[in-house]
């Protein structure tokens, strides 16, 4: 398994609008194994597989680049900067965080606090007081100098080492790096099937509303389109069991609906035969809200057929993302299973 591509995409910063760094790992990692490659209007990068018949089915797989993250929306007299998210956090897992302030001249270490006294002088009211994401700030230790070396747009990510303990991966960014490996990785591991167009698009702007996959979409108007992303693995302590989405080690997920779309059919009932055909582990998966990329392939133009195929992960939007080693290659293995039956 190329754990070493998801380390390097994962430590790769890249937030919504920002996804270029991303792309252009991906662009190397990706050379000769498609039949063209370009970058649309919003950043999305087009990989294209050609068909060896004219009425092939067009497949598109939508693996988006960005990471939630910060941009810089102020800069103080003293070089402290505030911020505004792209993407969704909680304020509870930001406390006391390495950071990577990411600039046109190069990348600043740094780290996030909350404004406010520190637990020496503070009362225990004001403990108890959770910030909201407007109160954090991020301190470069450059103090005035600061102003000189950041502008506001430049972006903010966490700053924290890609991990393997056991058989578990921990990063930051696996939302949604881990779809990047399995868009790469899935294609590979196909073999020189040419039954159906495949179209890998490496998505932008993704946690910020799935805008580089709707202007994708709409441009590649796919028979069919897979979603690959994360979702929760909430089989941890406190999580009631009919919450928990996924658990992990048993398997690829296979996304029946979400916030955003519902699977067809069909295409579940089919990817499902394959797996189990060659004994891969898969378990299906729902969510009461939330969205990803298959959503902006189903309504494209005149529509489409769509699935997703997920990653159960722990610990989501925070820096500790936690996946399976197994759910991975069970993903991939599927992916390829069904791109290379078509």
């Amino acid at each position: 398994m190329n754990i070493d591509l998801l380390k390097r995409l994962c430590e790769t910063p890249g937030v919504p609008g920002n996804e270029e760094r991303v792309r252009a790992l991906i662009e190397t990692e990706v050379e000769g194994l498609f039949d063209s490659v370009e970058t649309d209007a919003m950043g999305s990068l087009h990989c294209v597989r050609k068909a060896d018949k004219d009425d092939a089915p067009r497949i598109m797989l939508l693996c988006h680049m960005d990471e939630i993250g910060f941009l810089v929306s102020h800069i103080t007299d003293k070089g402290f900067l505030y911020l505004q998210p792209v993407g969704g956090f909680d304020p509870r897992n930001l406390f006391s965080r390495r950071v990577l302030v990411c600039t046109e001249g190069g990348d600043l270490k740094a780290v996030m606090n909350p404004g406010g006294k520190p637990v020496h002088i503070s009362s225990p009211e004001e403990r108890k007081k959770i910030p909201e994401i407007s109160d954090f700030f991020v301190d470069t230790g450059l103090g005035e100098a600061a102003k000189e070396k950041v502008k506001v747009g430049d972006y903010v990510v966490m700053d924290e080492p890609f991990l393997e303990m056991g058989d578990k991966v921990v990063s930051k960014a696996l939302d949604n790096r881990i779809a990047c490996w399995l868009g790469i990785e899935s294609v590979r591991a196909m073999g020189e099937s040419r039954g159906a167009e495949i179209h890998v698009v490496f998505t932008t702007q993704e946690e910020v509303g799935l805008r580089g996959a709707r202007t994708a979409a709409y441009k590649v108007k796919p028979d069919i389109g897979i979603g690959i992303d994360v979702t929760l693995a909430c089989d941890t302590p406190g999580v009631p069991e009919q919450d928990r989405t996924t658990e992990q080690g048993k398997g690829a997920g296979l996304h029946i609906r979400d916030g955003s779309f519902i699977s067809d059919k069909a295409l579940v009932g089919q990817i499902e035969k394959i797996a189990a055909d060659k004994n891969i582990p898969l378990q299906r998966t729902m969510l009461r809200a939330g969205g990803q990329d298959g959503a902006a392939a189903q309504q494209a133009a005149a529509g489409a057929r769509a699935v997703g195929i997920v990653v159960g992960t722990r610990y989501i939007h925070t820096v500790t993302e936690m996946a399976d080693k197994t759910d991975l290659g069970a993903a991939r293995d599927v992916l390829a299973a069904y791109l290379g039956s078509l």
